[in-house]
This record gives structure tokens, C-alpha cells and sequence, in this order.
């Protein structure tokens, strides 16, 4: 089995609204991830947390980073297909226009193993 690493992405304003979501809002949304977790069971290994304030670092600085990336999750699966077929239908693409889902295997390094 292999570690698959979800990033959910959001244009900004859509972030924004979800920081000002009613608690009914609200609880709707936690619903339809209580839902999704629960169908994916032991292979969600981490439900992850909204993400924010990134600042990305290189050699010359740190300066504002992506602000699309708005949550993470991690999954355990055969395959990237099965990792796929997991975030396929997932509520945060139904969400507003413009989100979108990506997954990312993460992979080993031999030489630490």
C-alpha cells in the first residue's frame, strides 16, 4: 500500500466564504466530510485541516505562497487509480467553480529504507 497526499484547492474568494460560513453552513460541511471519512475508513489515515498563510521560501527569500491551497488529507491505497476513485464526487468539488482536487504519491526513498 502507498501514502497518497490530497491537496484541495480553492480561489481565494471561495476560501473567504467559507471562513463566514453560518453554523448551519457550517455543520453541513462537516457532515459531508464525517461522510466521506466514514466511507473511506482505515484508508483515510489523515482526515487533515484547512490550510492557510502559506509563504514559500527559496534561495533568494521568503515571499507570499500559494493561496489556492486551502486543506489537505492523506490516504492509504493500492494505486493512484484506487487513491483517485477515493477523491472521485469528493463535496469540496461540488463546492463553488474553480475548486478542484489534487493527489500526489508519495514516494520512497531507498536509500533511508
Amino acid at each position: 500500500m502507498s501514502r497518497y497526499i490530497v491537496l484541495y484547492h480553492a480561489p481565494l474568494d471561495v476560501a473567504q466564504r467559507f471562513a463566514q460560513a453560518t453554523p448551519e453552513q457550517a455543520a453541513l460541511g462537516l457532515q459531508e466530510w464525517v461522510d466521506w471519512s466514514t466511507r473511506l475508513g482505515p484508508a483515510l489515515i489523515d482526515p487533515g485541516r484547512p490550510l492557510g498563510h502559506a509563504r514559500s521560501v527559496t534561495s533568494t527569500g521568503v515571499d507570499d505562497g500559494r493561496d489556492d491551497i486551502i486543506g489537505m488529507s492523506i490516504l492509504e491505497a493500492a494505486s493512484m487509480d484506487e487513491a483517485l476513485g477515493m477523491v472521485e464526487g469528493h463535496h469540496h468539488l461540488r463546492w463553488a467553480d474553480g475548486c478542484s482536487i489534487t493527489v500526489l504519491e508519495e514516494m520512497g526513498v531507498p536509500e533511508l529504507a
